[in-house]
C-alpha cells in the first residue's frame, strides 16, 4: 500500500463524508459567480451578447447539473443498498392488476433504470410471474420519473415543474401499464423469454454502514461517469438555444397557438436518444425561451420513453407488434400529457 492510500485508510469515514459535503456546498454556491468571471471577465465576451450568454449558460449549468448528479444518486445509492433487486420483483409479483401497477410504477420513480437495463429487468419480471402490464409501468416509469430527474428538475425549476413532472410521468406508466395489461398481448413476447428459468436468487449479504457509503460512492462514479456524455451534450444543446435560438422562433413552432405543437415535440423527440439528466438541461433552455410547460415535458418524456435506441433494445424480446402497441399507448398518454398541462398552465 502506497503512503497516500494508507494516509486515506487512516481518515475516518465521517470525516469523508462531511469534508465532501462541504465541498459540495462550496461548488454549489461558487458555480455562477465564477461561471460569470470565466465568460465575461477571463475570456472577455460581451454580457448580453448571444455568445457571451450561451458560454455562461455552459460553463455554469455543467457544474450546477453535476453537483444536483452526483448528491442525489450518492444518497438514493445509499438507500438502495438496504433494498435487493428481488425483493422489488418479489413485491410485485401475485399482485392484482392496479395494486401492482400502481406499486410498480412507484417503484420505478426509487430505481432510475436507463434503457440499456430494458432487456434483463423485462427477463426478470417474467421470469417472476409480474403480470405484462405491470411490467411495463416500471419500464416506463423508471428511466421517465426517477429521483434524478425529479431532484435536477426541482433545483432547476423549482418544486411546482418537478412535482407536475412526476404526475404526468406516472399517470403515463399506470395508464399505459393498465391499457398493455387488459389487451393481454403475453403472445408478442419472444418464446425464449418464457422459457428462461429463474437463477439463484441473491443472498442477503449483511454490510457494514461503511461498504453502504463506499458502495454508493462507487456507484455514482460509474452512474455519472456513463451519464457524463449524454450531459454534456445535453447542456451544449441547450447553451446554444438559449444563446442563438430566438425566442419567437421556439414559441412559433411549440407555443400554443400552433395545435400540432404536442405532436410535433414527441415525434422529434423518439429519434434522441438521452436519460432525464441529459435532457434536462435542455428543456431548461426551451422554458426560458417560452416553450410551454406541457410541451417541454411532453419533449422531454418522449426522448426517455420512447427513444428508438430502446425500442431496437426491446426487440430482443418483445415482437414488433407489442413493441408497436408500446410505442403507441406511450406516445397517446405523452402527447394527452403535453396538451393536459398546456392548457391548464396557459
Amino acid at each position: 500500500m502506497t503512503t497516500l492510500a494508507m494516509r486515506r485508510a487512516a481518515i475516518p469515514l465521517w470525516a469523508w463524508v462531511a469534508g465532501g459535503t462541504i465541498l459540495w456546498l462550496v461548488a454549489w454556491f461558487a458555480a455562477l459567480p465564477v461561471a460569470t468571471c470565466v465568460a465575461f471577465d477571463l475570456l472577455g465576451l460581451q454580457p448580453g451578447s448571444q455568445l457571451g450568454e450561451a458560454v455562461a449558460f455552459f460553463l455554469y449549468d455543467v457544474p450546477k447539473v453535476l453537483l444536483l448528479l452526483t448528491g442525489v444518486v450518492t444518497l438514493v445509492s445509499f438507500l438502495r443498498s438496504f433494498v435487493s433487486p428481488e425483493r422489488v420483483r418479489g413485491a410485485l409479483a401475485g399482485r392484482g392488476a392496479l395494486p401492482g401497477t400502481l406499486a410498480a410504477a412507484g417503484f420505478g420513480v426509487v430505481t432510475p433504470f436507463c434503457s440499456c437495463s430494458a432487456v434483463p429487468l423485462f427477463i426478470g419480471f417474467v421470469e417472476a410471474g409480474v403480470p405484462l402490464g405491470v411490467t411495463f409501468a416500471f419500464l416506463i416509469a423508471s428511466p421517465m420519473v426517477n429521483e434524478v430527474a425529479l431532484v435536477l428538475l426541482w433545483g432547476l425549476f423549482g418544486p411546482g415543474i418537478a412535482i407536475a413532472y412526476m404526475v404526468a410521468g406516472l399517470a403515463v406508466a399506470i395508464g399505459a401499464g393498465l391499457v398493455i395489461g387488459r389487451l393481454h398481448l403475453e403472445r408478442y413476447v419472444e418464446e425464449y423469454v418464457w422459457q428462461v428459468r429463474a437463477g439463484h436468487q441473491g443472498l442477503d449479504v449483511k454490510l457494514t454502514l461503511e461498504d453502504r457509503v463506499r458502495d454508493a460512492w462507487r456507484s455514482t462514479q460509474d452512474i455519472v461517469r456513463r451519464v457524463l456524455p449524454y450531459l454534456l451534450a445535453g447542456i451544449g444543446i441547450g447553451a446554444l438555444i438559449h444563446g442563438f435560438v430566438p425566442a419567437d422562433l421556439v414559441v412559433a413552432i411549440g407555443g400554443t397557438d400552433n395545435p400540432l405543437a404536442v405532436p410535433a415535440l414527441v415525434a422529434l423527440g423518439v429519434p434522441l436518444y438521452a436519460n432525464a439528466a441529459g435532457t434536462i438541461p435542455v428543456v431548461e433552455a426551451l422554458i426560458g425561451k417560452g416553450l410551454p410547460l406541457g410541451s417541454a415535458l411532453a419533449f422531454m418524456m418522449a426522448i426517455t420513453a420512447l427513444s428508438i435506441p430502446e425500442m431496437v433494445i426491446l426487440r430482443r424480446v418483445m415482437k414488433p407488434r407489442l413493441i408497436g402497441a408500446f410505442a403507441g399507448i406511450v406516445a397517446t398518454g405523452i402527447v394527452a400529457i403535453g396538451y393536459l398541462f398546456n392548457a391548464l398552465v396557459g
